[in-house]
């Protein structure tokens, strides 16, 4: 049975006592019904939430313990527990695993980062600043218009630490359970894509470095200009260097093209971001791993041309949603 801490238990009770029902209660604190409902009997009974006396094993920490572990962890949430171990005040004989469990009662679990562009204040303020203008915008009239854009690097093998095996014990050497990786690397496969409401581009295979006479006369000219035929259209790109270079704007200005301001540092608000995610997907699902850089590219168009208009709508039906995240956030990261 999942445990409350003792504040959660405090907060539960308030709730009961205003009114709200249980399975509510249960339901916000990912906790059965029944755990509730024994907790409003023992406080009728007792009057107080607190653990009943009972045999078993002395608390290894004391109150001023857990509220040091507590305290220090939530000030720096990357603080390893070994370390809090080492820091703490007066004699004790205390384990890591002791102040993970702590940590626990105190709703704090060890997971994966999420991991997101450096923000400064001044990145903060524009994303901000960009969210309030764009507020009412409606897919309808305003968003539907929009091609967003973007480059993406596609690796031909990823090894990120988050690839599993199955296993028996003693097998953690054998041939068929260790992944072989090349100790350089072996890159990959960088391309060009853009997205809207009614359709796609083709996917541009991106050769080298990519310059602002590249970005025009490979990608913007043969690609880019005939999306953006429509007068209402308007073309999304980041503020990468090729992307704001004189050049480009100068090309962008003299084929009367409207683009959309973009705050920087701010995949989250791009669509299509989340769209290379799936496109990566759907190549690790295939039976068959690219061997080359030439399967890997013809891996990508294939699925590029497959994945349903309906996903591409969905993501650019959120943009409304991503634009009052990011002020709600102020400008500090969101969820997408």
């Amino acid at each position: 049975m999942a445990r409350l801490s003792r504040e959660d238990r405090q907060i539960a009770l308030g709730r009961l006592q205003a009114g709200q029902s249980q399975s509510a209660i249960a339901r916000h604190f990912h906790v059965s019904q029944s755990t509730i409902s024994r907790l409003w009997v023992r406080f009728q009974a007792t009057g107080s939430v607190a653990d009943l006396p009972r045999a078993g094993r002395p608390r290894a920490t004391t109150a001023a313990h857990d509220r040091f572990i507590r305290l220090r962890h939530l000030r720096n949430r990357f603080l390893s527990a070994s370390s809090s171990v080492q820091a703490l005040p007066g004699p004790h004989r205390l384990s890591d695993q002791t102040v993970r469990n702590r940590l626990r009662e105190a709703g704090l679990r060890a997971r994966r980062p999420h991991r997101g562009a450096v923000l400064t204040r001044r990145h903060r303020q524009n994303r901000v600043q960009w969210g309030n203008q764009h507020l009412r915008w409606t897919v309808r009239n305003h968003w539907r218009h929009v091609w967003f854009s973007d480059e993406s690097y596609f690796l031909l093998q990823r090894h990120d630490g988050r690839r599993r095996v199955y296993r028996r014990v003693n097998e953690r050497y054998a041939p068929n359970c260790v992944d072989e990786a090349p100790v350089h690397g072996c890159g990959g496969v960088m391309v060009w894509g853009a997205i809207n409401t009614a359709g796609r581009s083709t996917l541009v295979h991106v050769q080298g470095r990519i310059t602002a006479q590249r970005y025009v006369e490979e990608i913007l000219r043969p690609h880019a200009l005939p999306l953006l035929a429509d007068q209402d259209a308007i073309f999304q790109q980041d503020n990468a260097r090729p992307h704001t270079a004189r050049l480009t704007t100068q090309f962008l200005t003299d084929h009367h093209v409207q683009v959309l301001p973009w705050p920087s540092m701010s995949p989250d608000m791009n669509p299509i971001e989340h769209l290379w995610d799936e496109l990566d997907r759907r190549v690790r699902r295939r039976e068959e791993a690219p061997a080359n850089h030439r399967d890997l590219l013809q891996a990508l168009q294939e699925e590029w041309d497959t994945i349903p208009q309906q996903d591409i709508r969905h993501l650019i039906q959120s943009m409304p949603r991503r634009c009052r995240a990011v002020v709600a956030a102020q400008g500090s990261h969101t969820p997408y």
